[in-house]
Parts: C-alpha cells; sequence; structure tokens
C-alpha cells in the first residue's frame, strides 16, 4: 500500500510510524486508518522488529478525528467510524512488541486515544493533551472512555471528559497519563535511547511482560499472579533465558534472538 498520512519506517530492529498529514494538524479519517492498519499487520508479521514508535509531524501529535468528515455522518456511519477507530487502536494496543509514543504536540481526541493505546508515552514539552469531544456534543469514540480511567483513575477521567479541558505535558505527567517530558529537540532521541535498551532485551520475555501485565489488570490479583506463573515458565522455556543466564553466569553480554515470539501469544 503507498502510504499518503503515514510514514513507516524500519530503522535495525525499532519501527516507526510519523502521522503525516500536517495540513489537517494529522487528524484521523478512514484513509489513515487504512494506511495505520496495514502498517500495524506488517510489524506483526516482522519478527525482526522488537519496538514501535508512534509520533507525529508539524505542530500535533493526531489533533483528533477529522471533523469536516464526523459533521456530514449519520448514526450508522459513526458508529462504523466508532468501530473502525476502536479495532485499528486495539490492534495497535494488542502488538506483542512494547509500542512507545513520543507525543510531539497536540494529542487531542483520537489523537490521545492513540498515544493511550501504547504502553507509555514520552511527551515534548509543548504537547497538549485532551478528549474535548464534549464539546462537540460527543464523547470519545476510540476507546477513551475506557483507557483513560484506567490510565489515570475514575474521578480525574470523569473531569477531563466531562469538561472537555486540554491539560500541558507537565500536568499530564503530574497525573500519570505520561511517564516523561522531554525538550522538543530531544524528544524522538530521548525516545530512540529508550527504545534501543528496550530492543536489546529478550523478545519471548517483552512479550510475557507485557501481556503479563495488561492481561492481569483486568482480574483479580489471584488470577493475575497465575497468569504470570505460566509467563514465567513460556520464558523459562525459551532461548532467550537460557542466553540471559548463561551470559550472566559467564559474564558476558546476553545476545538474544527471541525465537518464540509473538507466537507464544497469537
Amino acid at each position: 500500500m503507498e502510504y499518503k498520512n503515514i510514514i513507516f519506517s524500519i530503522n535495525d530492529n525499532i519501527a516507526t510510524i510519523t502521522f503525516n498529514n500536517p495540513k489537517t494538524l494529522n487528524a484521523l479519517n478512514m484513509k489513515t486508518f487504512n494506511e495505520l492498519e496495514d502498517a500495524i499487520n506488517q510489524i506483526d508479521n516482522n519478527t525482526d522488529i522488537n519496538v514501535l514508535i508512534l509520533t507525529g509531524t508539524g505542530k500535533a501529535f493526531i489533533a483528533g478525528a477529522d471533523i469536516t468528515q464526523l459533521a456530514r455522518f449519520n448514526a450508522l456511519e459513526g458508529k462504523i467510524f466508532s468501530e473502525k477507530g476502536q479495532s485499528i487502536i486495539g490492534s495497535l494496543e494488542e502488538l506483542t512488541i512494547p509500542v512507545i509514543a513520543a507525543v510531539n504536540g497536540f494529542a487531542l481526541g483520537g489523537g490521545c486515544e492513540m498515544a493511550l493505546a501504547a504502553d507509555f508515552i514520552y511527551a515534548a514539552n509543548t504537547a497538549t493533551f485532551g478528549l474535548p469531544e464534549i464539546k462537540l456534543g460527543l464523547i470519545p469514540g476510540f476507546g477513551g472512555t475506557q483507557r483513560l480511567a484506567r490510565q489515570i483513575g475514575k474521578n480525574l477521567a470523569k473531569e477531563l471528559i466531562f469538561t472537555g479541558k486540554m491539560i500541558d505535558a507537565k500536568t499530564a505527567k503530574n497525573i500519570g497519563l505520561i511517564n516523561e517530558v522531554f525538550a522538543p529537540k530531544t524528544l524522538m532521541e530521548e525516545t530512540y535511547i529508550t527504545a534501543e535498551i528496550i530492543a536489546s532485551k529478550g523478545k519471548t520475555s517483552l512479550c510475557a511482560a507485557k501481556q503479563s501485565i495488561n492481561y492481569g489488570m483486568q482480574t483479580d490479583i489471584k488470577t493475575a499472579c497465575k497468569l504470570e506463573t505460566n509467563a514465567f515458565a513460556i520464558c523459562m522455556a525459551s532461548e532467550d533465558a537460557k542466553e540471559g543466564t548463561s551470559a550472566f553466569l559467564k559474564k558476558r553480554k546476553a545476545v538474544f534472538k527471541g525465537e518464540l515470539g509473538k507466537s507464544i501469544w497469537k
């Protein structure tokens, strides 16, 4: 597929998807979703990719959904659009590899929802976050009512969604929405430093850690710990575990290959 609204690149074992329609502040529409779906499928089928970074061009990460499109929708079309967005963003969250959102500017509405599907968020100090759909007589439709509450707590999420107010990166960090704040010029550099550290780890254990946390958070602690035990056992059966323990005992750097990778979880 030829991409017009995103840039998809791979550097060694780190993939980057850059939302690239600055004239609309990278607003989400069906075309962008179709391109993103294609890129996610490529990543999911490429066993050489260990980490994915999401970012944007211009002043925005993603400034929301394309309102010119929304204004024309009837109820059925709106339902289809919401389902499409939830499906694509859900598939992003379900990738077995770690996903980092490097938020360079506006992350509003669907942009905030996209960032919330990443495993964690780094942001430029110029970034702005919010779910302002209420100002349009709407609500977040791409999972925002659910992921934001799980990330920052029910009451804070209600305040942000009910008021539609926007918050800066410092506030977003203070409430636990994002992990770190950087100067705009160093955002991608700092993101790549973390991505490279993660990518150097065993893919089997990265998959196991991610899925143990994600699935465990959806259940009670006893069941979650059983999930962790099973994931730990899978790691023990992997070549990565043999390599990691051997390298430690021999005082050398481990070289992981991640043979099991996504096949454990898919």
